[in-house]
């Protein structure tokens, strides 16, 4: 089977919630952004890759943008793509011809959206394109802030939605969010900079108190009174504990059975993913975190799974170093003074502080991984020797689909 690499984007609306993800596609070891050479063959991989698994579960319930170019436009294996879950993003160097029109007019009248990607200007090549966008993604890098208005101002002849892609900092995000930009993309969302002297949110604090609890083995009797001071936990705890519990003859309604039926390590599990689904009163990016974080822990699981798959101790390590690598930004921590609070063993706290060991390099690999350093990651699968690229690529797909249906559930317990 050929190789292709898979990598998510976040993409957060204005008050920083996910609300989408930029699907990266390789065909090749090129690390290019877009799929250019093999557009028709790349399309069948994606559907190939995806019929396995199912769009909506690596997505969720939110959209993915797919970069394409003429060839891939044209292709009939793109309409096999699920319209509510895809957003086709269309280059901006495309030859605008009669035939790529009538295509995009048929992709729209099929309920498709369509996307314009990496634009800095718009020309009159692109105005014949124009009434058919939903989406333009406006590279704000490249762009003064004097032209970047400029261009703002001419797209309101078309209505069209702002999608500011390359958003590096957080100065920048505040200045599009003040232009009214209605989405944001780049590598500042998904691993924000950490804010020195930032205060812990209460609600956080509470869930770090309880996560250690749970790591040091305390008595069932003091996490139990832990989660007494927070009937919004407790709730959430009992509903989960009764929804995966069906087979049971009665409904669970005390904290410590709870604790019992759920079992430690689930419930070690269960408050690291909490401490970033937590919402923040500043509108932070805790909803895309929470994200990466779970695909994170899940993806490290597998990888030592494979790598060790009899030893339990070692993959529920691993787990938890992938949840916990990015604390340090979601609390405006150094992540030595959070090693050092939790007492954890010697390869975790270096895996996290320094990405040394083991586990810190499988943790560097998923960073690369996320980050499109495509080079990167097959190099450093070429050393561990006992994964192929395809194979990690099915990890993180699996990671995703599985971190998206613990999205689902938080969201559904927070709205009950």
């Amino acid at each position: 089977m050929k190789e292709v690499y898979l990598g998510r984007l976040p993409i957060l609306d204005c008050k920083q919630k996910l609300v989408a993800y930029e699907l990266l596609f390789r065909s090749n070891q090129d690390n290019t952004v877009t799929v250019s050479d093999n557009s028709a063959a790349s399309a069948n991989v994606i559907i190939d890759t995806y019929g396995q698994l199912g769009i909506e579960n690596v997505i969720g319930k939110r959209r993915g943008f797919i970069k394409v170019d003429t060839e891939m436009l044209m292709h009939d294996a793109i309409c096999m793509l699920p319209k509510k879950h895809v957003v086709f993003e269309i280059l901006r160097n495309i030859e605008i011809t009669d035939e790529l029109i009538d295509r995009c007019t048929f992709l729209k009248q099929k309920g498709y959206q369509l996307a314009l990607s990496n634009i800095v200007e718009i020309d009159n090549r692109l105005d014949r394109l124009m009434p058919l966008i939903n989406v333009v993604k406006i590279n704000v890098a490249a762009l003064s802030h004097e032209k970047l208005i400029g261009l703002i101002k001419t797209l309101r002849r078309w209505p069209v939605l702002l999608l500011a892609e390359k958003v590096e900092n957080q100065e920048i995000a505040k200045q599009c969010v003040a232009l009214n930009f209605q989405m944001l993309q780049g590598f500042y969302f998904a691993q924000p900079e950490i804010i020195s002297g930032k205060r812990v949110d209460p609600s956080k604090l509470s869930l770090l108190k309880l996560l250690l609890l749970v790591v040091r083995d305390s008595e069932v009797s003091d996490i139990e009174n832990e989660l007494k001071y927070q009937p919004g936990l407790s709730y959430n705890l009992l509903r989960m504990v009764n929804s995966a519990a069906s087979g049971l003859p009665s409904t669970i309604n005390s904290i410590k059975r709870a604790i019992m039926i759920i079992g430690r390590k689930q419930l070690q599990r269960w408050v690291q993913i909490l401490l970033y689904a937590a919402k923040q009163r500043d509108g932070s990016t805790s909803d895309a975190l929470m994200q990466v974080a779970a695909v994170r822990g899940k993806l490290l699981e597998s990888i030592a799974k494979v790598d060790r798959p009899h030893d339990k101790n070692h993959q529920d390590r691993a787990f938890m170093v992938g949840i916990l690598s990015l604390l340090d930004t979601l609390l405006g921590m150094e992540m030595s003074e959070l090693v050092g609070t939790l007492s954890i063993q010697k390869d975790m706290s270096e895996a996290l502080i320094s990405r040394r060991g083991y586990l810190g390099r499988q943790l560097a690999l998923i960073e690369a991984y996320e980050k499109g350093e495509i080079e990167i990651v097959t190099t450093m699968l070429a050393d561990f020797g006992f994964l192929s690229l395809s194979e990690f690529t099915a990890m993180e797909l699996e990671a995703a689909a599985w971190a998206n249906r613990i999205s689902d559930t938080l969201n559904q317990s927070a709205k009950n």
